[in-house]
């Protein structure tokens, strides 16, 4: 009897983890922040894409620095609060949103991951937060939609040499029921990418000698890959050369302010130009009618030694105050950057990269996995910064240590 009465209180105290045998999901539930995404989908992801996720422009020394910027602070939490009912949700151009984070625009993405967008607005929808479309995205602009027929989404236009294209782009958007359109102004030209460099990328991908013997212990990628539609763009059909020509041969470099009115006009929903480095051009673009502004370096992937946007948020809200609202992205990593962000004054986020990892980590179950894993970070950094909402947030929160 006693024998049997120590059994059973040893049963209440040991619980068996039962066993996970999808490959896939159990490297995505054991992944407790992004950088375990980012692990997981260097494992299972070739270099070629996986390096061009990963990668910045020249010596990447501006995405370090970006990354180190949300390091370098010390946060100043109050005490004795009632944090019983932390909530994260805010509003962004006049729309509700669960969270003050977006998936930001991002190309190729089925290249990262046969899901792709499908993944991507599918999870944004069912998280409650915007998606966004890139002109050199690999879903359509009309399936992106109809895969997300109730969430938000935006559409990113790269303006064209071609200007009716652009225009054309813009067109099918608006009959598409999308709430923004996201301007790019940061890729006059394409950066010096020297991963992709190195590694000969091409979009599709070559399989040269160096990316089969690569490949060889990533098979699922290659079989989801090779089994799956063609590799075609939001907006043009299929390319055969490398990302730089792809940009430098489609992407406008004469691109001035009266570009920016000329859309302003004929778009009559929310604009948002991404890709200000700078506080007088912020303050030019809110006079341009931008809706918002997203302090931008692309991610570090355009010029390197840009300005990192969490450092130049607070000279920027100063300057142009409630004219436009003001975005960030780069070097969001954790939900803390976007608690950070938000109490220096930025309206909302968005991710690329952290997005991308979860994505190339396991298709829709890591994309939301990289929202689940960013909500928990930012509802409880707000809880223990003796916030019950985002309205709580203020500049004193936030000290900065070495900028």
């Amino acid at each position: 009897m006693k024998s049997k009465s120590k059994l059973a209180n040893l049963k209440q105290l040991v619980r068996i983890r039962k066993p996970i045998l999808s490959s896939k999901k159990r490297r995505v539930s054991r992944a407790n922040t992004i950088y375990d995404l980012r692990a997981a989908a260097k494992k299972c992801t070739p270099r070629g894409p996986f390096d061009y996720t990963d990668g910045a422009a020249d010596q990447e020394i501006t995405i370090n620095k970006a990354r180190r910027s949300f390091e370098n602070i010390e946060f100043q939490p109050h005490i004795l609060r009632d944090v019983s009912s932390a909530t994260l949700a805010t509003t962004m151009l006049g729309k509700q949103y669960s969270m003050p984070v977006g998936i930001a625009p991002t190309g190729f993405t089925r290249m990262m991951n046969s899901e792709g967008e499908i993944a991507g607005s599918g999870a944004a929808s069912a998280f409650g937060i915007p998606f966004t479309l890139s002109t050199m995205g690999t879903t359509s602009i009309e399936n992106v939609a109809k895969n997300a027929p109730n969430g938000s989404n935006y559409f990113q236009l790269y303006l064209w040499r071609d200007r009716d294209r652009s225009l054309e782009l813009i067109q099918r958007a608006e009959k598409a029921g999308y709430d923004g359109l996201v301007l790019t102004v940061d890729a006059q030209v394409a950066g010096a990418r020297l991963r992709d460099v190195r590694n000969g990328l091409t979009v599709p991908p070559t399989l040269t000698a160096a990316t089969f013997f690569n490949a060889l212990p990533r098979p699922n990628w290659w079989w989801n890959f090779l089994t799956k539609e063609p590799l075609d763009f939001a907006s043009l059909g299929s390319w055969n050369g490398t990302v730089a020509q792809l940009m430098d041969t489609m992407f406008d470099p004469s691109m001035t302010y009266e570009d920016l009115k000329w859309i302003r006009e004929i778009w009559p929903k929310k604009l948002i130009v991404k890709g200000v480095q700078r506080v007088d051009d912020a303050v030019k673009c809110a006079e341009y009618g931008a809706d918002a502004i997203v302090l931008s370096n692309h991610g570090g992937r355009q010029l390197d030694r840009a300005p990192v946007p969490f450092l130049l948020l607070p000279e920027v809200k100063k300057e142009i105050g409630n004219k436009s609202e003001i975005h960030i992205d780069t070097g969001i990593m954790h939900g803390a950057d976007i608690i950070a962000a938000k109490a220096l004054g930025a309206d909302f986020t968005w991710i690329g990269r952290a997005y991308l990892y979860g994505l190339m980590a396991g298709g829709r179950l890591g994309v939301d996995r990289t929202l689940t894993i960013l909500q928990t970070q930012m509802t409880r950094t707000l809880r223990l910064l003796g916030a019950n909402s985002l309205d709580d947030l203020e500049p004193s929160m936030v000290k900065y240590l070495d900028k």
